[in-house]
Order: structure tokens, then C-alpha cells, then sequence
């Protein structure tokens, strides 16, 4: 299998850039990590990704009227990248269809929650003002609607009796670092089986 080129999106620190930069250094992962992208210049994920000598981009939000112009400039750059699939990683952005079109069925994000439950944010107040007893984190496809393309993997959280925000997040977190190394590997798998 020839490895997959991946971009991933970021706004914040991209802690699950890093667990996925992280697993691409093994040479039989069927990815690797060309480009880290984000919208806002202070994202402190930046500074990990220069570190690891990925090529790494600004593209502020902030200098376009509207946000069909920054998800065109957005996607000119991927393209010009010439990348196989994008992964989101904690970007920040309600995406257009000028840029969710361009990437059908390769672009992928990971949200913190069992979807379809709690789409959007503040996912883990939502789970423990409900009273959940299980929550967890998912990656799916980037779609139309937020929060609603075909789901790629999940995994599951046991909600305790005295979790915090802070406590549940982690856990959360925690699993997020091991699920989306997996699902990008379904993913390229996914694509190379496309191709046949």
C-alpha cells in the first residue's frame, strides 16, 4: 500500500494531530502527515508540527468576509498539497459546501461524543446534565450537516457517579488519542479498496 497523504486542520494545541503524527511514524502506517493547516495564527499545535518538520500553514478566517472565501483559499491550498484525505482535528469551523464538496468521502473529523448524541459542542456538560451513563467520542465522515456524516468508528466512556467536566473530558480525550489512528487507517484502507 502506498501511503496515503494527509492533511489535518487544526485551531487549537491538535492533540489528536499529535496522536496521529505520532502513530504515522511507523513505517507500516498507511498514512502519513504532509501538512498541518489552521485558521487561527496563536494555535499552539503549530509549533509541535514545525518541531516534527511538517509543513505548516495559516490561513486566518479572520481576514475573509465570508466563509465561502476562506474555505475557497482553504481548499486551494490542500489541493495544491495533492493530498489524499483531511483530517480534523479540533478545527473550529462550520464548514461550506465549496470545501466539504471538494472532499467527499475524504475528510474526516472526530467528535467528542457517541453520535448522533450531542452534535456540536459542549458535548461532555450535555452527557453529565443528562445524567448519561455512557459517552465516548467518534470519527466520521464530514458531511453537510454538522455533526452528521457516516460514522467510521466510535468508542465508549463509563460516565461515573462523581465525574466532573474535567474528569469526563479526559477520559474522553484519552480514547480519542487511540481511536483516530485507527479509523485513518480504515480510511486509507477504505480508499485503496475504492480504487478496485
Amino acid at each position: 500500500m502506498i501511503r496515503k497523504r494527509v492533511g489535518v486542520l487544526i485551531s487549537g494545541r491538535g492533540s489528536n494531530m499529535l496522536a496521529l503524527v505520532e502513530a504515522a511514524r511507523a513505517p507500516s502506517y498507511p498514512a502519513e502527515i504532509v501538512c498541518v493547516v489552521s485558521n487561527r495564527p496563536d494555535a499552539s499545535g503549530l509549533g509541535f508540527a514545525k518541531a516534527e518538520g511538517i509543513t505548516t500553514s495559516v490561513i486566518d478566517h479572520t481576514q475573509f468576509s465570508k466563509r465561502e472565501t476562506f474555505d475557497a483559499a482553504l481548499n486551494a491550498y490542500l489541493q495544491s498539497q495533492k493530498l489524499d484525505i483531511i483530517a480534523c482535528a479540533g478545527f473550529m469551523r462550520i464548514m461550506t459546501p465549496v470545501l466539504i464538496d471538494a472532499w467527499a468521502g475524504r475528510m474526516i473529523n472526530i467528535h467528542p461524543s457517541l453520535l448522533p448524541l450531542y452534535k456540536g459542542t459542549h458535548t461532555h456538560e450535555r452527557a453529565l446534565a443528562d445524567g448519561a451513563k455512557v459517552h465516548g467520542c467518534t470519527v466520521h465522515y464530514v458531511s453537510h450537516e454538522l455533526d452528521a456524516g457516516s460514522i467510521i468508528a466510535q468508542t465508549q466512556v463509563i460516565v461515573f457517579a462523581d465525574d466532573t467536566l474535567e474528569t469526563l473530558a479526559a477520559r474522553v480525550l484519552a480514547q480519542e488519542h487511540k481511536l483516530y489512528p485507527k479509523a485513518l487507517t480504515r480510511v486509507c484502507v477504505a480508499l485503496d479498496k475504492a480504487k478496485y
